[in-house]
């Protein structure tokens, strides 16, 4: 199991846009991909559920993946929340 924080930098914060290219990017690995999320466990695979868990602008979650390909997943979603979800 690999962990990571990340905090949203995005004014606009995990809108449809960037939940649904989070979803497509999760579902490329194998392992088990979830965000906390306000104590909430978030499926990062769902962008329905991604949408619903209200992630803002300066919201701090964790990235939690576990399976095959673990490192890489994390890296990925990590490095996608970080610099990848402009507005």
């Amino acid at each position: 199991m690999k962990k990571a924080n990340v905090v949203i930098e995005n004014e606009t914060g995990l809108h449809a846009r960037p939940a649904t290219e989070l979803a497509k990017l999760a579902m490329k690995y194998k392992c088990t991909i979830n965000l906390i999320v306000n104590g909430k466990l978030i499926d990062a695979r769902s962008p329905l559920m991604i949408m619903s868990a209200g992630i803002k602008n300066k919201t701090k979650l964790e990235i939690i993946c576990e399976g095959e390909n673990e490192e890489m997943a994390l890296e990925d979603v990590k490095n996608f929340l970080e610099n990848n979800i402009g507005g």
